[in-house]
Parts: structure tokens; sequence; C-alpha cells
């Protein structure tokens, strides 16, 4: 009588399968460090929220400054105004509408270039955070990536 076919360790189920050898052998890519990957998730929700807490505050701080702006010109016309409605000859009159309107120019530029500046230094400073994050993150990658060869 013959004898039947010998089982491999491969061969499958089987009493001599073994499971462990068999995933061994498949060569699966390395599992990645699941707690490094949540504490890198970690520090970028970190970043994303420090960035956002800058935006907003500096959203606000150009908000308040506009609305000291508009309260600060509203007050200067009411007194431009009011100098105007007085009794005066029409060229004086019309002197103090062109020193006026100057002003007014030259206040608005000013005020114009101080929100720009405003805006630009709360978004440079919240693209600085994300950047950075983004740099530190990379190299995490790198780390990860080399320690799974």
């Amino acid at each position: 009588m013959a004898a039947g076919p010998k089982s491999t360790p491969h061969a499958g189920p089987g009493p001599d399968f073994d499971l462990t050898r068999y995933f061994a052998d498949l060569k699966l890519p390395a599992m990645p460090d699941f707690e490094a990957l949540t504490a890198a998730n970690r520090r970028n929700l970190e970043a994303l929220t420090a960035a956002n807490k800058v935006a907003v505050e500096g959203a606000q701080a150009v908000a308040r400054r506009h609305m000291e702006i508009m309260q600060q010109s509203l007050a200067e016309m009411t007194e431009a105004m009011r100098g105007l409605a007085t009794p005066e000859a029409p060229q004086a009159k019309a002197a103090r509408q062109a020193a006026f309107a100057k002003a007014a120019y030259e206040r608005a530029v000013a005020n114009l270039k101080e929100l720009s500046d405003l805006i630009q230094r709360s978004n440079a400073e919240a693209v600085g955070l994300l950047n950075q994050r983004f740099t530190a993150a990379l190299d995490e990658v790198k780390a990860l990536a080399e320690k799974a060869k």
C-alpha cells in the first residue's frame, strides 16, 4: 500500500501546518510604529490648533483696529463738518476742504498699511507654525521609513 503524500508546513491546514511560519515567509512590509504615528498626528493637530489660534487672534486684532479707525474717522469727519459750517469766505472754505481731503487721504493710506501689516504678520506667524510642523513631520516620516528597513 502506498503512503499518502506527506504534508509540508506550508501545504495548508493539516496537523503539521505552522501558521506563524507561513506568515513569516510572506515577507509582509514592516508594520508602522503606531505609537509614533499617534504621537505625530497629535503634534500635527497641536500645530493646526496653534496656527488657528494665531489666525483667530490676528483676525480679532484687525477687527478691533478697524473699529477704532472707523470711530476715529467718524469723529474727525464730524469735526470737519462743524468747521465747514462756519461763516467764512469761499476761498477759505475751499482751502480747508482741500486740507481736510488731503489729511483724510493720508490717514486712509496709513490705516490701510497698518491693517495690511497686521494681517501679514498674523498670517506669517500662522504659516510659520505650520511650516515648522510640516518640516518636522517629514523628518519623522523619514525616520520611520529608515526604522522599518
